[in-house]
């Protein structure tokens, strides 16, 4: 088991943060933890890296229990950027990391051209931009080729540019078979990433695949447009021009197989046939429609 977080609660004085967590990875992938500031995100990520306690539960990661040190050979916390030392240098951090860790001290070179700060590496952390401290913080949590990688927030102050490098790194260490759980606000980039979220709402976990969660829209390119529209008008079957290719169609009183019938039945080809997701912000949107009017 890679995770495994059985009925943990949290409470701050009478305030309960987290309400009986839930959580079982038990094969490499990337999750996303979704949720309004203050729904207790940051909180169990820190309840699961042992840097706060927590009342009731278990957290065991990598088949061990979270408070035994020799789990952090193999797990990483990305946290925000004020664990930084303004200054030392992007290269003094690292090279403090490779040394408790025993690792070469060539990786350091390594993964600064991998995440792209090799230009301002020995330069003093207090004249990195946001962007750069979070690539700094981004090669210390990768240094070690981690099994478990969990990040608070990694998008946060990146350029387009560095937030598509940052993706294409997740990515990668995903197929090396790292395991991620990502916190994060940048739900197109969670879209990219992910398809199995956990929102955090009241400091409970929903655990929905936004795959599972479609809205039975679908986008069909076909050979010719003029006679679609005329067969489906005759029908009465409700469809939508996207594209001079391309209808929508979303299931209703038909579905999908009654619609591709209809079309096949006319001699019209089907070129391809695109399943449309909810995507995170719309599933975000209904499930914290409280919050986003107040």
């Amino acid at each position: 088991m890679i995770v495994e977080v059985s009925n943990l609660k949290k409470r701050y004085k009478k305030q309960m943060v987290l309400k009986g967590i839930d959580i079982q990875v038990e094969t490499p992938q990337i999750i996303a933890l979704v949720g309004p500031n203050g729904s207790g995100k940051t909180t169990l990520l820190n309840c699961m890296t042992n840097l706060l306690s927590f009342q009731e539960g278990k957290v065991r990661l990598l088949g061990k229990k979270h408070n035994d040190a020799s789990i952090f050979q193999q797990v990483s916390y990305l946290q925000d950027n004020r664990l930084l030392y303004g200054n030392l240098t992007g290269y003094d951090h690292l090279e403090f990391i490779c040394r408790v860790q025993n690792i070469a001290i060539s990786k350091i070179k390594e993964v600064a051209m991998r995440v792209g700060m090799e230009k301002y590496l020995k330069k003093r952390v207090r004249n990195y931009s946001l962007g750069m401290k979070q690539h700094l913080l981004l090669s210390m949590v990768i240094i070690n080729e981690p099994k478990l990688l969990l990040m608070d927030e990694p998008l946060n102050g990146l350029d387009p540019t560095s937030a598509i490098n940052m993706r294409k790194i997740l990515l990668e260490l995903y197929k090396e078979g790292t395991t991620i759980i990502v916190s994060s606000h940048n739900l197109d980039e969670i879209d990219r990433l992910t398809n199995t979220i956990y929102f955090m709402k009241n400091g409970a976990l929903l655990k929905e695949s936004l795959q599972d969660i479609s809205s039975k829209k679908y986008l069909i390119t076909i050979n010719d447009i003029d006679k679609a529209r005329k067969v489906l008008n005759e029908k009465n079957i409700p469809f939508t021009v996207t594209d001079k290719y391309q209808v929508g169609f979303e299931e209703t009183d038909i579905n999908l197989q009654s619609f591709i019938d209809c079309l096949n039945d006319n001699d019209l080809m089907i070129r391809d046939i695109e399943a449309q997701k909810v995507g995170a912000e719309k599933r975000y949107r209904e499930l914290f429609e409280e919050e986003l009017s107040s």
